[in-house]
Parts: structure tokens; C-alpha cells; sequence
């Protein structure tokens, strides 16, 4: 069974940057894509950011896109979120998933889920 530890969450102020990780183990990176999503207290899980195995497609919500970047280093199995101009908005714990559907358009059916790790952002 393919499992993720993601890494990488930090509190933060407005406007600055982080880098989550995503370190797969169980299965190839490159052969499969990967899905980020978040869930603040409350609310419920969203659908942030996605990257197909081939790399053809990715996908970003529309709070995020211009802002985060998705990509995958398949020599180190480890999958990337790049965050920059993080808002108080972003606060959540984001979570790296396997097993789904990425287009340019839309992700979804991810069902192998990572721990989560936390993003905290002050204004």
C-alpha cells in the first residue's frame, strides 16, 4: 500500500513563502499523480492543487492559482507544494493523496491519504 508523509508546515506572516513535501513510498512516483488538498477548521476538505503522472496536467483551485505551484521529483519519489504570497486565508492542514483523477480542469477521487501537516498564516 502507497504511503505519504508530508512535510513542511509552518506558521507563517502574510506574504511569505513555504515549500510542503510529499515523500511517497510503496509505489513509483513517476508512474502515478499525486493531489494536494486542505482542510481548515470548520470547513470542508478542499481540492487545492493537482499533477498528473506524466506531468501533462496540473490543476489549481482558483483561491491559489498564480500563487502555488505543484511539481515532482521522481529520482528522490518526494512531491512538491510551492506556496508563495501566503494569505491568513491559506491556514489549514494540507494533505498529499494518491489514486485520483488530475486534469488541467479538475482532480478528484484521491483515496490514499497522507498524515496532513500544518500551515498557519498571521496577518
Amino acid at each position: 500500500q502507497v504511503q505519504l508523509v508530508e512535510s513542511g508546515g509552518e506558521s507563517v506572516h502574510s506574504g511569505e513563502s513555504l515549500r510542503l513535501s510529499c515523500v511517497v513510498s510503496g509505489d513509483v512516483l513517476a508512474t502515478i499523480g499525486i493531489g494536494w488538498y486542505r482542510q481548515a477548521p470548520g470547513k470542508e476538505r478542499e481540492a487545492v492543487s493537482c499533477l498528473s503522472a506524466s506531468e501533462a496536467h496540473r490543476y489549481y483551485s482558483d483561491s491559489v492559482k498564480g500563487r502555488f505551484a505543484v511539481s515532482k521529483d521522481n529520482s528522490k519519489n518526494t512531491a512538491y507544494l510551492q506556496m508563495n504570497a501566503l494569505k491568513p486565508d491559506d491556514t489549514a492542514v494540507y494533505y498529499c493523496a494518491t489514486g485520483g483523477f488530475c486534469s488541467d480542469t479538475d482532480m478528484y477521487e484521491f483515496d490514499n491519504w497522507g498524515q496532513g501537516t500544518q500551515v498557519t498564516v498571521s496577518s
